[in-house]
């Protein structure tokens, strides 16, 4: 006997509704503070950033995605480590923008005089951010990072772009970012905060097949 086909259907649910009791445990965009943000767990903060009262749910990271950012957390440690030039990571690890914004870069680079005293950095150096395919990833890690990053005094800002094969290295000046380099296929991508750092392109996205 089929015993899924005997079960009542649940009362006053409908299929395609969301879990409003879910929902409401949560503030409504606009009233988000920091305090709320900061206390999601650990798989909801991978997946959002927040803003000036409003959090943002990013794409899941693919395995091609997480291939590349692993490649490159490695190639930089690799660099790092035995310059003793303090301390890189990935994401899940939020970082204050400025007041009332949080952003989760896919790999940071923190110098040793900005290493955090708290649970979160506050403080980058370099920042690297793997495209995801859809348009408002394009969107927010070309144009709208670029600009949070800049304000926010980050050094150095790589966008690694693996639909068009090709990493874009963007350097500080004053308060906006001018282009290092893009580098395509064939050619190495080089670091102007840490100098002799570079990395092969073509190796960085054959790390996804």
């Amino acid at each position: 006997m089929d015993m899924t086909a005997a079960r009542p259907p649940t009362a006053g649910r409908k299929a395609g509704e969301p879990v409003w009791e879910l929902a409401r445990l949560y503030p409504e965009q606009g009233s988000w503070t920091e305090e709320d943000y900061l206390e999601l767990d650990g798989a909801q903060k991978i997946l959002a950033e927040y803003t000036d009262g409003f959090v943002e749910v990013l794409p899941m990271p693919t395995w091609k995605h997480q291939m590349i950012m692993l490649g490159l957390l490695y190639a930089l440690e690799e660099f790092i480590k035995p310059r003793n030039l303090r301390k890189a990571s990935c994401a899940p690890l939020p970082f204050k923008l400025r007041k009332k914004a949080w952003r989760e870069p896919d790999i940071v680079f923190v110098l040793k005089e900005h290493l955090p005293e708290g649970d979160y950095p506050d403080r980058v150096d370099l920042a690297i951010e793997i495209v995801s395919e859809d348009r408002r990833s394009h969107v927010r890690d070309f144009k709208t990072k670029r600009c949070d990053y800049a304000a926010a005094g980050i050094s150095e800002y790589w966008i690694v772009d693996p639909q068009k094969h090709q990493i874009t290295v963007l350097c500080l000046e004053g308060r906006r970012y001018v282009e290092h380099g893009v580098f395509r296929k064939g050619e190495r991508a080089t670091s102007v905060l840490l100098k002799g750092f570079n990395v092969d392109v073509d190796a960085v996205f054959a790390a996804a097949k």
